[in-house]
């Protein structure tokens, strides 16, 4: 699981963010006391830094100066200054990316995953061998599903069609993106091979506790949601 050390000191943002981020299997650390953000960075060690510029007691464009020489863990700023002299020279000083205010949480999430491609390797997040999305943990070495203090074995079929979903809540994944995932060269996989795999995948996360969230779009594919 990345860390990613959120900078911000708009509480209602950050606790936006943090909601966002973990629910795509991020580990998301805000900071609790301006005055020690470099000792907190230290701490924390992060992956990935979500950097403002207009901060108490900080410079952002400092910050991220101090951060490159302690890190190569990919800093992108957030921020309302919008100019082109600006994100100009926030790239310079060392920053990888650079998102204005406001902003949409698709936009922010696909900046950090290509982030974290870009420095982490081109797999990264499909390499990860236990992640946790909306408290549903995913165990590829142990072929476990976990959700609170309950577990329930998988198959490796159910566990790349679960891992498939999660990695894209509430969007839809077509039927051909989950028979792709299915593909194997030693066994035969149709339509009906999906059906049966993603009904197994319903009554597995039922097991632990977790209903109704697989969701049909007749004729295009599944997707997996945790609205109400």
């Amino acid at each position: 699981m990345y860390k990613i050390l959120l900078v911000e000191d708009d509480k209602k943002l950050c606790e936006l963010t943090k909601e966002y981020l973990t629910m795509y299997g991020y580990e998301v650390f805000d900071i609790k006391n301006f005055k020690r953000i470099e000792e907190e960075f230290d701490e924390i060690k992060p992956d990935l830094v979500l950097l403002d510029i207009n901060l108490p007691y900080y410079d952002g464009y400092n910050l991220c100066r101090i951060f490159r020489r302690k890190s190569k863990a990919p800093i992108i700023f957030i921020s309302a200054r919008s100019s082109e002299i600006e994100q100009i020279r926030g790239l310079e000083i060392g920053a990888d990316d650079y998102i204005t205010k406001p902003f949409s949480f698709e936009l922010l999430l696909a900046k950090v995953q290509a982030s974290i491609r870009r420095i982490y390797g081109e797999y990264s997040e499909d390499s990860l061998q236990v992640f946790t999305v909306n408290g549903i943990t995913i165990d590829k070495n142990t072929f476990k599903m976990i959700h609170g203090d309950k577990s329930v074995d998988v198959t490796k079929n159910e566990l790349k069609l679960i891992s498939k979903l999660l990695k894209n809540v509430d969007k839809v994944v077509t039927r051909e993106e989950l028979l792709e995932e299915l593909w194997d060269e030693s066994s035969f996989v149709d339509d009906n091979t999906l059906t049966v795999n993603v009904t197994r995948v319903k009554n597995k996360l039922s097991e632990i506790g977790v209903e109704g969230a697989v969701k049909n779009k007749r004729g295009i594919g599944y997707y997996i949601t945790f609205k109400k």
